[in-house]
């Protein structure tokens, strides 16, 4: 099987390439060459998808089994897409974010068929709007469309809103004894998935000729309250975790990028349904628990220090909202 992915090296599409030439797949990663693919057997074409006439003098002698888009945010990266590679690919895989799913959710329990609305988070309601346009291409022209919506997904980031991600900010703090913020009562349930668990769904939908105008989410079936998960990190880097409750709503005040985050994702309790994406890959299953995919984690952030980004704006911002908060309520 020949495929292209567009981007490919990041903290989901690299457990993903990688495992994909582990299959046999001819794997092509297209980027602007920034950041050196350190995937083993996988081919390299240098392009800037930003730019559809250099891309499509770069492919033009190719034809895909697949190509896949890690980086495609916009409706116009979905129109550019549909241009390029039509009549190209007999599938174009959008990855779409879990996020698009109705906020507040009517019903826990989350499907394939769970309406799509968030008013929150205009990065949702552009995958929203990524989605609409696809299913117009492929009802109307047949464009061979399959939608993928990653939940909470990690590998080489800390999957915590406030402190983590790409900074290793929480960890320090969590190191030297400091309290952390923690958002709502923190009893809110959530699933976090590992990138190599998910690569495993990922890889059995691409050149399924079933899973072509169908849209899936995948994720791990642990479900985890945010106490659970902020302790589980405490507890990988060998320290307790100092929890101060604080509610979204206040967080999102000092700091209006969390809004989307916490209000339109993360202090919403959601259970996934994954009985669809185990009916199209049969034998799919997330083997990864977070307190032990969260150690691997760690390990990569620390076998590296270039990796172990502290930063001070971040750290005085959670010292002076804890700050704040305990003297306002008076909690010592």
């Amino acid at each position: 099987m020949k495929v292209l992915f567009i981007g490919g090296t990041g903290n989901i599409s690299a457990s993903v390439s990688r495992q994909a030439v582990d299959r046999g797949i001819e794997l092509y990663l297209l980027n602007r060459g920034k950041r050196i693919p350190n995937i083993a057997r996988a081919k390299s074409i240098i392009g800037d998808i930003t730019r559809p006439e250099e891309i499509k003098t770069a492919l033009k002698e190719h034809t895909w089994d697949a190509v896949v888009n890690w980086i495609a945010f916009a409706e116009q990266d979905i129109e550019r897409d549909y241009e390029l590679f039509r009549g190209k690919t007999k599938q174009y895989v959008f990855i779409s974010s879990a996020s698009v799913y109705q906020k507040p959710l009517a019903f826990p329990i989350v499907t394939e068929s769970t309406p799509l609305a968030n008013p929150y988070w205009q990065y949702s309601r552009d995958k929203i709007a990524c989605e609409v346009k696809l299913n117009y291409y492929y009802r109307q022209e047949q464009f061979p469309i399959t939608i993928v919506r990653p939940s909470l997904t990690y590998d080489t980031v800390l999957p915590v809103p406030i402190g983590g991600w790409t900074e290793y900010t929480i960890v320090d703090r969590i190191k030297k004894g400091k309290k952390i913020i923690v958002h709502g009562d923190g009893t809110s349930l959530f699933t976090i998935t590992h990138a190599d668990d998910f690569a495993k769904g990922f890889l059995g939908l691409l050149g399924h000729q079933q899973a072509i105008g169908e849209s899936f989410h995948i994720t791990s079936d642990e479900i985890l309250t945010w106490n659970q998960i902020h302790q589980a990190l405490a507890k990988a880097v060998g320290s307790e975790a100092k929890i101060v409750h604080i509610p979204s709503e206040i967080l999102a005040t000092f700091a209006d990028e969390l809004r989307g985050s916490l209000i339109g994702d993360k202090s919403t309790s959601v259970i996934f349904d994954n009985t669809k994406i185990k009916r199209f890959v049969p034998g799919f299953s997330a083997v990864i628990p977070f307190n032990r995919g969260i150690q691997k984690t760690i390990d990569w952030f620390e076998a590296d220090t270039a990796r172990q980004i502290i930063r001070k704006d971040t750290d005085e911002w959670m010292d002076m909202i804890i700050n704040q908060y305990e003297k306002a309520f008076k909690i010592s």
